[in-house]
């Protein structure tokens, strides 16, 4: 009785490892096209965002560290978008390159722009907070010290927050380095992934995280929420699961795009993904008691979901672990029932679901980027990637985020910003 009890357990493990990202994949598909027929539809042209009978002014908040290479190309850009009426706020959170002088010359020349000095570098919601508190305007928009802003992106946001329910909003970035084969198959991500995933969430009603690099947010809804947290290690899905147990909404809006640069170095990307996995942790450890108080149940199911995420990723690892075992001559038919390396009928299911996964995307993004088939042949090969990478750093990120003391301030370092 016993027995059969283990080896239907382990007969489960082989199956939970393909059915999982099988499962997500098509969960993501569903939400995204449904999404699409709702919505993105009926949508004007990217570029021919609708008319409003009043414009709410704008506060774009840049936080910069050691950005002396980016700040003219991002400012001006910012400074130069399509709104009649708004403020570009720099914050130079103790920069130790030459980012205060760049910064301070182009205040001379962007009228726009305003430049803020923080002394030592007290991490990115500290710099972020620093610049709403100075910003004239209720509407606050926040773009990394590398993005380009598209020229119609507040537009698009302006209509966003025509709904007071409105807390929050996440754009779309854009992948601009694309030297290397790294770089190509991140455009498969953000289009066959992040903007899937994106669409889906918002589909079923709820956001896991806005995209630190192109966000916007009230101020009412970040009063709320408290502002950003100096202590937690990704400060956009704190903030965002803040707002929305606060009561307040966080949308996805497309067409609010922004083009940014990501890394092309194994090392820069898996340093990368492994803090963007310190800060699921987190957020999983910060929002345990709120989830079973029922504090946010709307929130429940995409908690859920992480967990299932975190525990599909060690149960990987266990599973390769057997693999490993069959490949130095061992037999693991005997310890884990129905295994094999050699892909059978599931590994072509997987083949199929990513291919349909790729296709739907593309055919959804080729509105914000032309000619995005042309990248099929990288997208495809993405989602396997991702289910790798996501394996490797949320195992080395659990034990670190559990050990990492709370208490201390977060700052932080400049990013791999790949080849140009």
């Amino acid at each position: 009785m016993i027995s059969d009890a283990l080896d239907t357990m382990l007969l489960a493990l082989p199956v939970f490892c393909f059915g999982y990202p099988f499962v997500m994949a098509w969960y993501w598909i569903a939400g995204g096209i449904l999404y699409y027929l709702g919505r993105e539809r009926f949508m004007p042209p990217q570029d021919q965002p609708p008319q409003l009978d009043h414009w709410p002014p704008i506060s774009i908040i840049v936080p910069c560290y050691n950005e002396e290479d980016n700040a003219e190309e991002t400012l001006s850009a910012a400074a130069a978008v399509d709104y009649p009426d708004f403020e570009v706020i720099a914050v130079n959170d103790g920069s130790r390159d030459n980012t205060a002088a760049v910064l301070d010359e182009l205040a001379t020349r962007i009228p726009r722009l305003r430049v803020v000095h923080m002394a030592v570098n007290q991490g990115k919601a500290t710099a972020m907070n620093t610049g709403a508190l100075v910003a004239k305007h209720e509407l606050l928009v926040c773009i990394d010290g590398d993005a380009l802003m598209d020229p119609h992106a507040l537009r698009w946001i302006a209509g966003a927050f025509r709904r007071p329910t409105v807390g929050a909003l996440t754009g779309n970035p854009r992948i601009r380095n694309r030297t290397s084969v790294l770089g190509r198959l991140q455009v498969g991500e953000f289009s066959s992934i992040i903007g899937l995933i994106k669409r889906a969430q918002s589909t079923y009603g709820w956001l896991f995280t806005v995209s630190g690099v192109i966000c916007a947010f009230r101020k009412r809804a970040l009063h709320d929420a408290g502002w950003w947290s100096p202590r937690t290690l990704t400060d956009d899905i704190d903030v965002t699961w803040r707002i929305q147990v606060a009561g307040w909404n966080v949308l996805y809006e497309p067409n609010a795009i922004v083009w940014i640069l990501m890394p092309e170095t194994l090392m820069g990307l898996w340093k990368q993904r492994v803090r963007w996995a310190e800060g699921g942790v987190q957020m999983m450890e910060d929002y345990l008691r709120p989830m079973l108080r029922g504090d946010a149940p709307h929130l429940i199911p995409i908690y859920i979901n992480y967990v299932v995420s975190v525990v599909w990723s060690y149960v990987m690892v266990a599973t390769l672990a057997v693999g490993l075992l069959w490949l130095v001559g061992l037999d693991p038919q005997h310890s884990l029932p129905g295994f094999s390396l050699i892909p059978e009928w599931w590994g072509l299911t997987l083949c199929v679901t990513y291919l349909m996964q790729a296709l739907v995307s593309q055919l959804l993004e080729r509105r914000y980027e032309p000619g995005m088939l042309r990248s099929l042949f990288w997208v495809i090969w993405y989602p396997l990637a991702f289910w790798m990478i996501t394996t490797g750093s949320t195992v080395v990120a659990v034990p670190r985020a559990l050990r990492r003391p709370r208490k201390e301030r977060t700052t932080w370092v400049s990013p791999d910003r790949g080849l140009r």
